[in-house]
C-alpha cells in the first residue's frame, strides 16, 4: 500500500519523517510529503500521525 498526506489536515509537526523506515517523507513548505516510490507501505507515519492526515491510495 501507498500513502499521501492530505495537506489540508497535515499541521507540519514532523512526527511522520521521523518515523519513516524508508526516509520517503519530506516536508515542503512545513506540510509533509511522501515519495511515493520510496514509501514501502508500513503505516508507521499512519500511526504516528496526530490529526490523521495521512491517508491510503
Amino acid at each position: 500500500m501507498v500513502y499521501r498526506v492530505n495537506s489540508n489536515r497535515c499541521i507540519g509537526c514532523e512526527d511522520c519523517t521521523e518515523e519513516c523506515p524508508s526516509e520517503a517523507i519530506a516536508m515542503d513548505d512545513e506540510i509533509a510529503v511522501i515519495d511515493e516510490d520510496g514509501c514501502i507501505g508500513c503505516a508507521l507515519c499512519v500511526s504516528v500521525c496526530p490529526v490523521d492526515a495521512i491517508e491510503e491510495i
